[in-house]
């Protein structure tokens, strides 16, 4: 009777909480494999740590111009009201 109807068999109603789990399992963005060769892994670890630093940097610099006074939009610090003449 494989290919006969089964009688009384009701199908379950969706769960909301599968899809929750199924939507999490994937993580959105590009997929990044780590470099094997000797030279690339290299690379890879020349390339993170100048990165920090940069980060670093970037940040220091934002503290510093923050702790001038209000925050605003960040703007130069000689940079007043300026007049153009044409």
């Amino acid at each position: 009777m494989a290919q006969g109807k089964t009688k009384g068999l009701q199908t379950k109603a969706p769960n909301p909480r599968h899809a929750a789990k199924a939507a999490a399992s994937t993580k959105r963005g590009k997929r990044y494999i780590a470099p094997k060769k000797p030279t690339l892994v290299k690379q890879a670890s020349l390339k993170k740590g100048l990165t920090a630093k940069i980060n670093k940097s970037i940040e220091e610099q934002m503290v510093s111009a923050a702790s001038g006074g209000k925050l605003t939009i960040m703007k130069n610090a000689n940079a007043g009201p300026s007049t153009s003449k044409k």
